[in-house]
This record gives structure tokens, C-alpha cells and sequence, in this order.
């Protein structure tokens, strides 16, 4: 599962604002604000799933975490 993190960097590398995310996801903007300012304890699965499919549509590739390298996010080429 995409972290809280990963998704604020992948909306920031879109350009896409809180808004333009939760409506591509079908979710709140204040769900998205939210997760931004870390003020939630952890997202349902399927409003993480929701975002982590936009973002997915919008270009962003998650990357999973390994022994050398931490999670992330870049533009699929």
C-alpha cells in the first residue's frame, strides 16, 4: 500500500491541486487536506486505493520500497 507521503509528492509532481486529486479519485478535498497535513491516523484502504489509481491514471508511477531504496514516486516514461 502507497503512504500518505507518497501521495502528496505524486499530486505535487501532477501540478494537480487538492481539488483536482479528489475529484479524480471520487473523494473529498477535505479527506485529501487531510492526508496532506498528516492529520489523519491512517486512510481507509479504499480511499487510498481511489487516490493511489488517479494519481496511477494521471502518469505517476509508486515506487515500493527496498533494501537499498525507500519509497517514492516518478513520472511513468
Amino acid at each position: 500500500m502507497v503512504t500518505p507521503q507518497q501521495i502528496r509528492s505524486a499530486r505535487t509532481l501532477l501540478g494537480w491541486t487538492q481539488k483536482e486529486l479528489s475529484e479524480a479519485a471520487g473523494v473529498s478535498v477535505t479527506c485529501v487536506a487531510n492526508l496532506d497535513r498528516g492529520a489523519t491516523t491512517g486512510p481507509h484502504g479504499r480511499t487510498v486505493s481511489a487516490l493511489q489509481q488517479a494519481l496511477e491514471a494521471g502518469g505517476v508511477e509508486f515506487i515500493g520500497e527496498t533494501t537499498i531504496i525507500g519509497r517514492g514516486v516518478r513520472l511513468r516514461t
